[in-house]
């Protein structure tokens, strides 16, 4: 295989998850620590919901045959509220107050709404008929028991939160979180509020990556910076295998400059190379590979390049890891042209852009004069990554094009 030739980004994006394994390590958490994680088995119910008929409103539990022909008054005889239900049973011409969530009463069938009748000294008067049924949540309307509710590789959100515990889940089994190592390399960064040297700068980029690797489902490692040395960088990847990591990310050097050292002190660690450069801008040079059990990503060092490769590459690879079965979705969408474009050369392009609404319905996608690679503030502005396909012609605007939205 010839790993210098660049490659496209659905053949690098499908070659990076390729190696993912279905299965999955697993592991049982108690459901207050399951928000973001994914599901590794099908959850079913194990009650039913509701487990008896209830009121869905504050009012009277009534017969409807009753009510058939008004006026007429009825006699209260109870009260049934929410955990306290009442234990008798309806005869004709009898009501029993009741409210929201509670269950009905034997021999009722519906509920008159509270404000649909006069109440005075224990009579009721219905001010209006209701047929059998109204207001009823029947047993079962949300759930019965052995149902099947949420599916392997959901990830849980606040809803799918709910839905288990309302199922009387305490604990559930769910993929284990991906750990992703993240190392900086560079002699001139420094990170954040330390002093910065003439030829220095701020080491930005791990904590975008940090960021990406939270919010598809990993847990992020921070390995540091690592100097522009052999010895460094390989104490690093070390560390990074006693770390248990299933993911190293480098940031930087992996290009083939002089100081560019990320691969050599890879291939001397024994790295399997995939691929390292792949036909996109911002992001050409990126390393792919797997060291023993742990997957490669080399991302460059300039901070556009670095978080557009993540969101392509290192995102996509987390969520397959986190047992998430859309992982290798298409993530772009359609959109229309803010204003004309130019033809493209031959590497597929990524332009940060501003969105809009548009006439039509869809988005409509600006792209920022700036696209320089280093540009952080841009990036920070943009709603969106427009998309332009290698060798694209140029175009006007209006013209429909494809986006990726940014977090």
């Amino acid at each position: 295989m010839n790993v210098s030739a660049a490659i496209s980004v659905a053949e690098a994006r499908a070659r990076i998850l390729a190696g993912v394994s279905p299965d999955r390590p697993t592991e049982l958490v108690p459901l207050a620590r399951a928000y973001g994680r994914t599901l590794a088995e099908d959850l079913a119910a194990t009650r039913t919901q509701p487990s008896k008929a209830v009121s869905a409103m504050d009012g009277y539990a009534v017969r409807a045959v009753d009510l058939a022909v008004l006026p007429t008054k009825l006699r209260q005889i109870g009260e049934s509220a929410a955990g306290h239900g009442f234990s008798g049973r309806l005869g004709a011409g009898e009501t029993v107050r009741i409210f929201t969530g509670a269950p009905l009463p034997d021999g009722a069938d519906a509920i008159l709404m509270q404000e649909d009748a006069k109440a005075e000294d224990g009579v009721i008067e219905p001010l209006r008929n209701v047929g059998a049924g109204r207001f009823i949540r029947a047993k079962g309307l949300d759930f019965t028991a052995g149902e099947t509710l949420l599916r392997r590789g959901t990830r849980l959100g606040p809803s799918e939160m709910a839905l288990a515990a309302a199922m009387n889940h305490a604990e559930i089994k769910v993929a284990r979180r991906p750990r992703v190592g993240i190392l900086a390399t560079g002699d001139e960064l420094v990170a954040p509020g330390g002093a910065i040297g003439p030829d220095q700068i701020v080491a930005s980029n791990s904590f975008a990556v940090a960021a990406l690797v939270e919010a598809a489902g990993g847990e992020p490692i921070d390995l540091g910076i690592a100097a522009d040395a052999l010895a460094a960088l390989e104490a690093k990847i070390q560390a990074a295998r006693d770390a248990g990591a299933d993911v190293l990310v480098t940031l930087g050097g992996a290009s083939v400059g002089d100081h560019d050292l990320v691969r050599p002190a890879l291939a001397k660690e024994g790295m399997e190379f995939g691929f390292w450069r792949i036909a996109m801008r911002p992001g050409k040079p990126l390393i792919h590979g797997r060291l023993g059990g742990m997957a490669i990503l080399g991302l460059p060092g300039n901070p556009v390049s670095t978080i557009v490769a993540g969101l392509l590459f290192l995102s996509p690879l987390v969520r397959a890891l986190s047992g998430d079965p859309t992982a290798a979705d298409d993530p772009s969408e359609p959109a229309a042209l803010g204003e004309a474009i130019g033809e493209n050369d031959g590497r597929e392009d990524y332009l940060r852009a501003a969105l809009s609404a548009s006439p039509d319905g869809l988005p409509t996608a600006t792209p920022f004069k700036a696209q320089d690679s280093s540009l952080l503030g841009v990036l920070a502005r943009a709603q969106c990554l427009l998309i332009r396909a290698p060798h694209a012609p140029a175009a006007e605007a209006g013209e429909r094009c494809r986006i990726i939205r940014l977090p």
